[in-house]
């Protein structure tokens, strides 16, 4: 990372558009929604969705939205789940990936699970060559099974 510290801000009307034209790699597009589609869908779940920018020094490097206490109704398939809390979408711009901005903003995330007395995220992932299930993985996330989408779930114990 560079000498600013990264960290997540709100999106406001000076910067949607700037949010919205950030782009991952090519190869990654098929793993991750637009931001203005994610941002749309926060619009429209304001009492769930958190969406935040993620910024180091003047520059939107990212953009990270999560998600507190969502039923777990259509995951049926996986037993014993309570209310979720995690991450919703991760997309880091493409020229500034591998540098600690996804984990960075995974870690943020997680600590407003445990602010909001959390103890377990969650994430969902697309399988599929070049996704992100190894990134998830090193984090610390363990696959609990699959979605009625057909996405994996992952957990990650905050107690710890």
């Amino acid at each position: 990372m560079t000498a600013a510290s990264p960290r997540l801000e709100e999106v406001t009307p000076d910067t949607v558009l700037e949010a919205c034209r950030l782009e991952v790699a090519p190869e990654q597009r098929k793993f991750v929604s637009p931001v203005a589609q994610s941002l749309a869908e926060a619009s429209v779940h304001p009492d769930v969705a958190w969406p935040r920018l993620i910024c180091d020094g003047d520059r939107i490097v990212g953009f990270v939205m999560a998600f507190f206490g969502v039923p777990f109704d259509y995951d049926a398939g996986v037993p014993d789940a309570p209310p979720r809390s995690g991450l919703w979408r991760l997309a880091v711009a493409a020229g500034e990936q591998g540098r600690g901005y996804g984990r960075f903003a995974v870690g943020a995330v997680n600590e407003e699970i445990r602010r909001r007395g959390g103890t377990v995220s969650t994430v969902t992932w697309h399988p599929g060559e070049g996704g992100p299930e190894g990134f998830y993985l090193g984090l610390g996330y363990r696959k609990r099974g699959l979605t009625a989408d057909g996405e994996y779930l992952g957990d990650l114990d905050l107690t710890g």
